[in-house]
């Protein structure tokens, strides 16, 4: 353990030889692990250094993400500097062209082939060559370095490829509201914004464009007809490598809260504490924002790579920003971190990793390494990018998430294999020419995504489990490798607890397989969290056999919640329930109590981890699914399965729900559920419920009963129509009635600017509703139209109509029947979505208008008769509407109306008067509302089943998972830590 006051700037002090440097004597561990002293501080490293003077061949993949499209230019408003030729076609090129020979691919492949260009041409005796190739199992383009040389010049060389390279481009958006951004009377840009963006793109180093409003279908589950809404926001798009999307992304939601008048500030303080001081979740962060109402944009947790776009800025790792919406709340906020900052003490421990492995964490898993750092409130120091160093280096304030973040790391690594294929017998006539070794491990790279290398007669593979089986099965066909006596070695890292589970009594297990297979298996290197299990035989079939069987008897493991006053009930007396259902399944139980995770009051959110573990040999893996639901079906229904929803919610009033913590905490606290919001640098309007299967819409219900909404209805101004608005029967009757029924609030306004098209006088009427009514609002409207056809009032619409799809099939041969149980459906009129804050805005009605505007101006023309679209439209595939949450479609029988008694042929959810006798029985968890009104109810399922969710990730597997593996988390047995 060493302190944060003597470890402040221990990076700057660090030695070069960080990765191979013993532990110092004041990091021991004692208090955290009796063990520390047998762990591997000072070891050296997992593979011995070859000698200098014998040349290698390493081949590997450069990650450059071909596969990304660029924007429909349909959508294209604007665009900074040369972002449409990067990111679109050329006029000319043919319709089929895939998406890799998009320029800025190309120019991606083309300057990593000159920079290997000037390696072999350079003083050094290294020689680099570059393979693109189209793999038939991959859609994209794959582009493999082959560097041949002495094995420090190789590693060097690839070092400085990975780290001068972009890698893994993405696309990441901005909602943005479009009067923030247009001059609605002149319809174009706002100037200022755009000489902002393209300030943040050549600071940055990305391509940002402006793109229209985003297109939602809503699908009539009867008819099948398609409405398309279209989104009140435009977005913001932003192109480039992960690092320079979030600092331009960050510059772009900053500049948002200036035009919203919020104010700029910053704080500085050591990026590897950002994490610690943010606490688990994120938790003391959202405090401070709930207490000042700012928000607060950290840097990404974990940089891993070293590039930075030519003439572009790199965002200090240090800076956090924050906005507010007065100099005092900011003051506030500065002052509250600064008391976390001042009174965070830091603790420290070293663990050793193959250097390999910590390569691929940094390119292909570091959203999982970013989540278990925010999850447990802590950082992890990572050796920089292909520096060959082994050592990992994690830091917080206690132990035991120290401990639990440690595990979560070293379990990643049993996800990736090593493999050597040693040619134990061959002579100089029968090695393969430099070029032909090249071609060799190109083609190997390429197809399988592992890393590759031939040194010495022997071939080393590295990868993901499934990219190193790849990699040996396109290996073992060469004429040069198969036809000459080889063994063949698979490295398989488990965690130290699973020996007993993998071998058997008595290692009976590994014997059978031994004999069948015709394979040694040994166990070797046993560290602190982590042995290797060696696979080694003589043949590819024998060794396929034996890997095969081997990861049959690996762990399969689910881990899951149960209430802990279930657990006595669960297990039986002296265990005979629990023993019977192992025995019936071939399944491991495992229980855990807050005791065991640390003691009663340890955590706040103990009542949602997972405390029940079943562990089985992955050939008996089906029988976990079995096993949870027969021990989840002794648990009360307000305790079952835990599930989660995703609701959404404008981004913006984020920070008005989070300023009303305490009443959020009393909804989890009465529901037992969750509430997680994204952190602020994501700008997502996703909020996730998470709970009891029963209880998430309840909880998410009454959570978007905190959030408001309004829709405006624009009417033509007639005589007739202002006489009934100012009638009582309006004001006194029907206003009440909507409040009573529907829980809508109804205001009527006169807005000068709103006109008709012959320039004609309108009235406003306003509808004022909380979001989880949403599905009520169709029919309030549809009641005030009846009502206004019975006062002999006619209306034209002149905004905001909703067109309510037919209810029917046989409705057109009832058109006659003045029937109360079968409605009609009124004639389609132009619409806007009901759901969002700016429904007075005019998109629906004026976009088109709009749209033609700001598509004329004659530089944005020229690029785009010269461009072609290379998305391949993303409009063809739409997803549901995101305007009405799933718990809408139950909203008013689980708020309001449990003893109400429903007529399944009134759609409304509201009796009518003529049917206010007790003819049909309640239904609990009902809908009244017929499953066409919401697209939510068609996407997931109306009518009067509760809506089934998503359920939550079991916990990861204690077997190295799959490189398509779903599951996360330390397969561990439950006991002190977690």
């Amino acid at each position: 353990m060493q302190k944060l006051a003597n470890m402040r700037h221990w990076p700057e002090r660090m030695s070069p030889n960080f990765g191979m440097s013993s532990r110092p004597n004041n990091m021991n561990m004692t208090a955290l692990n009796a063990h520390q002293k047998n762990g591997a501080p000072g070891a050296p490293p997992l593979s011995p250094s070859p000698a200098a003077d014998t040349t290698i061949h390493y081949a590997f993949n450069v990650p450059f993400a071909s596969e990304l499209a660029g924007p429909n230019t349909e959508e294209i408003l604007h665009a900074t500097g040369d972002s449409i030729m990067r990111w679109t076609h050329p006029k000319e090129a043919p319709d089929d062209i895939p998406i890799y020979e998009l320029p800025v691919h190309a120019q991606n492949v083309a300057a990593l082939r000159n920079m290997c260009v000037e390696l072999t041409k350079g003083p050094l005796p290294i020689e680099a060559h570059v393979i693109s190739t189209t793999p038939k199992h991959l859609k994209g383009q794959v582009t493999t370095v082959c560097l041949s040389g002495a094995p420090e010049l190789v590693h060097k060389s690839r070092e400085t490829i990975l780290n001068e390279t972009p890698l893994a481009l993405r696309c990441t958006t901005v909602d943005v509201e479009y009067n923030l951004i247009v001059d609605s009377k002149a319809g174009v840009l706002v100037k200022h914004v755009t000489d902002a963006l393209d300030t943040f793109a050549q600071f940055c180093g990305v391509d940002i464009f402006i793109l229209g409003p985003k297109l939602t279908p809503m699908v009539d589950g009867l008819n099948g007809d398609i409405e398309v809404i279209r989104d009140q926001r435009w977005r913001v798009a932003i192109y480039g490598d992960t690092e320079s999307t979030e600092h331009a992304k960050t510059q772009v939601l900053i500049f948002i809260d200036k035009l919203l008048g919020r104010h700029l500030d910053m704080v500085r303080f050591e990026s590897t504490l950002h994490p610690i001081v943010c606490g688990r979740s994120r938790k003391n962060i959202k405090l401070i924002e709930s207490m000042t109402n700012t928000a607060i944009y950290f840097p990404p947790f974990a940089q891993m790579h070293r590039y930075c776009p030519p003439n572009a800025t790199r965002r200090n790792p240090e800076e956090i920003y924050i906005t507010g919406e007065s100099r005092p709340s900011i003051e506030l906020a500065k002052r509250k971190i600064h008391e976390l900052v001042s009174r965070t003490k830091i603790f420290m421990k070293d663990a050793v990793a193959s250097p390999s492995k910590i390569d691929t964490v940094l390119l292909g898993r570091m959203d999982k390494v970013r989540k278990i750092m925010e999850n447990n409130g802590t950082y992890i120091m990572f050796p920089p990018l292909a520096s060959q160093r082994n050592m990992i280096r994690v830091q917080g304030v206690e132990g035991l998430q120290i401990e639990r973040t440690m595990k979560e790391i070293m379990s990643l690594a049993g996800q990736f294999y090593y493999a050597s294929w040693w040619i134990q017998q061959a002579g100089a006539s029968q090695l393969p020419s430099p070029h032909d070794i090249r071609t060799m491990l190109g083609d190997i790279c390429a197809n399988s995504d592992a890393d590759i290398s031939f040194d010495k007669m022997t071939f080393t593979v590295t990868g993901n489990d499934d990219a190193v089986k790849a990699g040996l099965m396109v290996l073992s066909p060469m004429k040069f490798v198969n036809q000459t006596q080889h063994q063949i070695r698979v490295k398989i890292e488990l965690a130290n607890e699973h020996k007993e589970f993998v071998s058997g009594k008595k290692n009976g297990k590994i014997n059978k397989i031994m004999t069948q297979s015709n394979v040694q298996i040994i166990f070797d290197s046993f560290r602190e969290y982590n042995f290797d299990i060696d696979v080694i035989a003589p043949t590819y079939d024998s060794m396929k056999q034996g890997l095969g069987l081997v990861e049959q008897e690996m762990p399969a493991s689910i881990s899951f919640h149960v209430p802990d006053q279930y657990h006595k009930r669960i297990i039986g007396i002296g265990g005979q329930h629990i023993q019977r259902i192992m025995k019936k399944h071939s399944v491991f139980v495992k229980f855990s109590n807050a005791m065991d995770r640390g003691g009663m009051g340890r955590e706040d959110d103990d009542v949602k981890v997972d405390n029940v573990i079943c562990r089985t040999p992955a050939r008996n893996a089906q029988n976990l699914e079995l096993v949870k639901s027969e021990i989840l079906d002794m648990v009360d229904r307000a305790h079952s399965e835990f599930t989660s929803q995703v609701v959404h919610v404008d981004r913006l009033y984020h920070r008005q729900l989070i300023a009303r913590l305490a009443e959020i905490e009393e909804l989890e606290k009465k529901w037992n559920c969750k509430i997680v919001f994204p952190s602020t640098e994501q700008a997502s309007d996703e909020v996730t419920v998470t709970g009891p299967e029963w209880q998430v819409p309840l909880c998410a219900d009454e959570f978007l009963g905190m959030v408001p909404e309004t829709h405006e209805l624009v009417l033509t101004r007639t005589p007739s129509l202002i006489k009934y608005l100012e009638s009582p029967t309006f004001v006194n009757d029907l206003v009440a009635k909507l409040k009573k029924h529907y829980e809508v609030t109804l205001e009527v306004h006169e807005n000068p600017e709103e006109k008709t098209d012959d320039g004609g006088r309108t009235m406003t009427l306003l509808w004022k509703l909380t979001r989880n009514n949403a599905g009520g609002l169709r029919d309030a409207i549809d009641l005030l139209h009846a009502e206004f056809t019975t006062a002999e009032v006619e209306t034209t619409v002149v905004k905001g109509a909703l067109p309510r799809p037919k209810s029917d099939s046989f409705e057109d041969s009832l058109q006659y029947f003045d029937s109360k149980l079968l409605q009609h459906a009124p004639a389609s009129i132009g619409t806007d979505s009901p759901t969002k804050p700016a429904f007075g805005e005019e998109v629906s009605q004026r976009s088109t208008t709009l749209f033609d505007k700001l598509r004329k101006p004659s530089q944005l023309l020229s690029s785009l008769d010269r461009r072609k679209n290379s998305s391949h439209s993303v409009n063809t595939l739409f997803k549901g509407s995101s305007n009405v949450s799933k718990s809408s479609l139950i909203s008013i029988e689980s708020t309001r109306s449990f003893n109400a008694d429903r007529n399944p042929w009134n759609d409304s959810g509201v009796n009518l008067p003529d049917d206010d006798g007790n003819i049909w029985g309640n239904r609990h968890f009902g809908n009244g509302y017929d499953n066409k009104l919401t697209p939510n109810s068609i996407l997931h399922g109306g009518g009067d089943v509760t809506p089934r969710h998503g359920t939550r990730a079991s916990g990861d597997s204690g077997r190295p998972s799959t490189s398509h593996s779903t599951n996360s988390g330390y397969p561990g047995p439950i006991g002190p830590y977690r």
